[in-house]
Parts: C-alpha cells; structure tokens; sequence
C-alpha cells in the first residue's frame, strides 16, 4: 500500500488518533457478547483524490479501529486507531483519513476495541479515490422511509439501494430526507388501491421525532435495512439535508401549532436533528463550525456543491412576495459562486436539496424557491437569479444542477431565451426520487427561469406506495476521454427511463 507512514500518522493524529503495528492474524467476525458489536454496519463518505471519512457505531463505550490497506490485502493493513466513542455520541465514531492516493481502490475494516483492547465484530468495507484519466459515476436519489413507508420485509426491503448498488458507482449522493422524522412507522399501512404495506417496526419511530433519542432512532431505524447498509459498506454518501430530517417544510425560528409535538420551538428540534444528521452520517465537518454546506471535489472530472437549502432560510413567504426572501443566505451564495468560479474541474454538479423550477407549495406559501408567477423573480427566485447571473458573468461552464424532494422524477432544461430573467446561461436539472417513500407529482413549473420539461414520470396515484415500481434514482458517467456527461433517470428496479449525453463546453 503506498500509503506513507508518516502521512496517515499526521492523518489520524488530527482526529486524536494514533497508528499501532498491523496485527498479523485479523480478528474473526464472530459476534461475541462481551465484545463491541456493530448494529448499524458501517460507511464512508466525502471522498476526494486524497481523503475520506469512515463510519461506524457500536453497542457499548469503545475506540473506533479501523484496517486501512488498498487490494483487499488485510495481511499489510495499517491499523489506525481512532475516537473513543460514549453515549454521548450514541455510541457512533467517524475517523477521516488524509493523505491517500489518487486513483487507488482501499479496503478498510472497522472494528472497536474495548477497555482492555479486546477488538469485537468487524466488517469490511471499500472506497475508490479518483484519479486521472479514469470514468466517474454516481448516482443520487432522496426522500428514504416517507409517508410510513419503511422497511417491507415483503418486497425485500429497500430495494431500490440495491438497485443504485448494482450499478456498481463511486459515490452515492443523498439529495436530502435521509429519515422522515416526522412520520411514524406503523406495523401496516392500507393503501388505496386495497394492497397493505408491511413495515418493520421499532420504539422510536412509532412517533414524530422531538428527543435526540428519537432523531438518533430514525437513523438506526433505516440501517436495519440490509439494501442499504451493502450499499453504505461498499460506495461512499455525499450527505445533504433537507426538512423531514428535522420536520415537514421547517424555517428557522418557526413555532409549530401542530398537536403532535409537545416542543413548539423549531429551532429547539433543529438543533437536536442537525446533532444525529452529523452523527450518524460521514462527512467533512467543514470550517470547524459543522457547516452542512461543502464541495466535495471528486477528481479532474468533476466538482459536487452541496448546498444546504434549510438552514439559512427566510419564513416560508406568500407566493407574491416580490422583495427577497433567503433560500441559501448571503454567506452561503456568495461561496457557492466563488468556489465554482475556481474550479479548476471539467463538471460542476450543483446538489441542490430543493428544486430551482418546481412550485412546491407549503399550505398558502412558498417551500422551495419557485412562487408559481410568470415574469421577474420574487421572494427566493431573487437569490437563486443572482447565482445564475455570477455563473454567466464569471464564465462557469458545465453545470448541472441535482435535486430530489418532490417524489417523482424529471429533466428541465432552462434557457434564457423562454424566460422572463434572462440573464443566465442555459443549465439543466434533473430531478429524482422517492428511493424508499409515497410517490406524487408532477409538480406545476414556473416560467421565470424558462424551464422545459423534457421527461417526467410521476406517480399513478398520489402517496403511490415503492411496492408500484415508481420509486426512481438518478446515474451519471463522465468519460474521461471526452469529458461527456451521460446522465440516466431509472426506476425502482434500475431500468433506464431517459437518458441524455451532455457534451462540455470548452473550457476558458
């Protein structure tokens, strides 16, 4: 492994962590009672050229111990020994590593180790890092476990990450709704067409979500499924958040009137959310300040921007606000536009958790950015027009904007020539989801930005049940040779709905 020493030694002495000598023979994977286990599997996520974070969580106060080797050859592993987990954190542990190589396939195998150094189960994982002159795929979906819609022994549980699985990507992007904090999950569910849904079940979900114990319990919740958990061991997430990790079409400082919560105080339920998010998946805790919103740089080929479209929001407005309301905030626009200015890679894949051209209605008001008005932008479309108006002036090509959210999935494309803002360069952006959740739509497009819809299939009836077949994901290769972006919309089973090659500008 070409790994020096002392790089992964200044690696892991960032997350308190010290490297000891490889054991020789590797630990069984025997579960054992008196030795950490590992209920939850285990996962990467935001991996560059040269790092990544690994992820697990056990049963009992423990230090992460992760074997690092590229090959599956355990036999030369580098132990690195990492946080000692507690309570406190739900017993969950992340380690990032620095200084890998670019374009190397690594093996990792976590185990935890107790107070007398007894290391418990382990189980293997990998990761690719990018590198040169080497294909790029990934695919992205949201919205896992809505509408009390969960685990459905029945149907295999959710099959759509085996699906995503099979297509054997780098990344997994979750577009936002990694748990439906809001939405109980009951033993069955009656379905309208007569069918039942059956759900695995456990204490923490048959509520909304208002203790840290109850957020944590979504997440576990979803682990139990074993799609998803083969998908976590073997392609690394690139996480965002959206509202049901907290709650249905949450804005800061927002008090609730709903019967079902006895804490009123939104920002009070945000806090405990954002806590599990940043718990329970791996990621990059940027800026020292667990910003949400980050640039995962995935090789020459591409960038991805994951915005964070909830944290920094103005109230929910009236659809005919015409003064700005924030979406993204200031802070956050103007490093959206900076970053992508200084790509230096080929494509810029904008993760946005919310669609820029779909009218997603919050009761009277306004939920995502469009307001359903023909002509200038008003409220959230204020924010979003300056974005796309930077891009054009500071000559970024090649973008394409990623969402999920509204349960169904479609490809717009935008061009100035059909719209009332005009000052912008023509994008597209491609919609996907629901992976494991109720389908609806189609949603109404709002002519401000000019959108065309190109493809849609939505559900057959609204809340349609995964057990129909129209959950849906999103796939994208880049070749390394031309540089074209080949992105696929696929259904619950994989099949390919719509496809379109994008060819790359050429670059400034």
């Amino acid at each position: 492994m070409n790994l020096s020493r002392r790089q992964l030694l200044a690696a892991t002495a960032v997350a308190g962590a010290t490297a000891a000598v490889p054991s020789v023979t590797a630990a069984a994977s025997v579960v054992r009672r008196d030795r950490p286990a590992l209920p939850s599997g285990i996962m990467s996520g935001d991996v560059t050229s040269n790092s990544a974070v690994v992820w697990s969580r056990t049963d009992r106060r423990a230090r992460l111990t992760v074997d690092l080797t590229s090959n599956g050859r355990f036999d030369r592993a580098v132990r690195l020994r990492g946080p000692i987990t507690s309570a406190d954190q739900d017993y969950t542990a992340q380690l990032p590593l620095r200084g890998l190589r670019p374009g190397q396939r690594y093996d990792y195998r976590i185990g935890f180790e107790d107070a007398y150094g007894r290391r418990g189960e382990t189980i293997e994982g990998s990761f690719s890092t990018p590198g040169r002159n080497r294909p790029v795929s990934f695919v992205w979906t949201g919205d896992t476990a809505g509408q009390g819609y969960g685990i459905n022994p029945d149907i295999g549980g959710m099959i759509a990450y085996k699906a995503m699985h099979q297509t054997r990507p780098d990344f997994f992007l979750h577009s936002g709704d990694n748990i439906y904090a809001d939405g109980p999950i009951a033993a069955s569910v009656a379905i309208p067409d007569g069918t039942t849904w059956k759900n695995v079940v456990t204490e923490e979900v048959s509520k909304v979500a208002e203790t840290l114990a109850e957020y944590r319990g979504r997440y576990k919740y979803n682990l139990l499924d074993h799609n998803l958990r083969d998908l976590y061991a073997d392609v690394p997430i690139v996480s965002q958040w959206d509202d049901h990790e907290t709650l249905n079409n949450w804005y800061p400082g927002e008090i609730l009137t709903d019967d079902r919560y006895t804490e009123k105080r939104v920002d009070v339920l945000a806090a405990r959310s954002r806590q599990a998010f940043l718990e329970y998946l791996p990621m990059v805790h940027t800026a020292g300040r667990n910003r949400i919103y980050r640039k995962v740089s995935y090789g020459p080929l591409l960038d991805v921007f994951c915005l964070d479209m909830r944290t920094y929001r103005g109230a929910n407005p009236a659809p005919g606000v015409a003064g700005s309301v924030a979406m993204l905030g200031a802070e956050q626009a103007a490093w959206l536009v900076r970053e992508a200015a200084a790509s230096k890679a080929t494509w810029k894949v904008i993760a946005s958790d919310m669609p820029l051209g779909l009218l997603v209605p919050d009761g009277t008001e306004i939920e995502a950015v469009a307001n359903g008005l023909a002509g200038a932008p008003g409220g959230r479309e204020h924010e979003i027009a300056w974005v796309l108006s930077q891009f054009k002036r500071r000559k970024v090509k090649n973008t394409v904007w990623l969402t999920a959210d509204v349960h169904y999935c479609a490809a717009h494309h935008y061009d100035p020539s059909r719209a009332a803002f005009t000052d912008f360069d023509p994008f597209w952006e491609l919609v996907a989801g629901p992976v494991n959740a109720g389908t609806f739509g189609p949603n109404a497009l709002d002519p401000t930005f000019g959108p065309r819809l190109e493809f849609v299939k939505a559900a057959d009836f609204p809340n349609q049940p995964p057990s129909g077949g129209n959950q849906f994901f999103g796939h994208v290769s880049i070749d390394p040779r031309s540089a074209v972006f080949t992105a696929s919309l696929r259904d619950l089973y994989g099949k390919v709905l719509w496809r379109k090659d994008l060819p790359p500008a050429h670059h400034h």
